[in-house]
């Protein structure tokens, strides 16, 4: 089931012909880039997915990792919010998570904690137990009261969390774009599968360099 898809050699060239394949859907319907009213959203970038010791590790996981760090510092630099989420569990609160997973992933644990790797900054750290990010948490509120209307999304895992929080995030209003390069599951399928699905109804794919060329030539201070 795993695959090893993206690595730093190759995820520039994957991603951009995984973006072009979509060019059925960002032809007919696309988000633009506000700066203005945008917020990053960073999803479960945990040891858990990046730590070749857990069951859970996502092979593809660390060649995401400087397109996200590049993208927090960006958005530290024009005093843009960023949000990070950290998925626990305990049997009370994980629903279907108990029965669906063999394993739960408990605040206790080490690998629960975000990746040392990823620059985490001023960002707001927000834990979640479910794979939409808003259910039961604060995060909607957050957004309200910064005046946030877009979400960049990144993160783990492409197919579950970010799909599940991007679909989420348009039901609640939010303009979404979401990161190609910027998120990794497990095999290529599950990430291709979670674009095509998100191009067609929910969500405008984009590339990092993207999004940081755009903050390049503005001042959003």
């Amino acid at each position: 089931m795993k695959e090893l898809y993206f690595t730093p050699a190759t995820i520039a060239d994957k991603a951009m012909n995984m973006l072009r394949s979509l060019d059925e859907f960002t032809r007919r319907r696309s988000v633009l880039f506000a700066p203005e009213r945008s917020a990053l959203l960073l999803l479960d970038i945990q040891a858990y997915f990046l730590n070749e010791s857990s069951h859970a590790f996502v092979p593809s996981a660390t060649a995401i990792l400087p397109g996200v760090n590049a993208l927090i510092q960006a958005f530290s630099d024009k005093n843009l919010p960023i949000f990070l989420t950290r998925h626990v569990n305990t049997p009370q609160n994980a629903g279907q998570m108990a029965t669906w997973w063999r394993y739960l992933l408990s605040a206790d644990d080490p690998l629960s904690h975000i990746d040392p790797r990823l620059k985490i900054g001023d960002g707001i750290l927000i834990d979640k137990t479910r794979y939409d990010a808003f259910q039961d948490t604060p995060l909607e509120r957050l957004l309200q009261d910064r005046g946030v209307s877009q979400l960049i999304i990144c993160g783990m895992m492409t197919h579950l969390c970010c799909e599940t929080t991007a679909r989420a995030a348009f039901m609640r209003g939010f303009e979404v774009l979401f990161t190609v390069d910027g998120t990794a599951t497990y095999n290529e399928a599950f990430h291709r599968a979670s674009l095509l699905n998100l191009a067609h109804g929910f969500a405008t794919p984009i590339l990092v360099q993207n999004i940081l060329s755009a903050l390049d030539k503005r001042d959003c201070g």
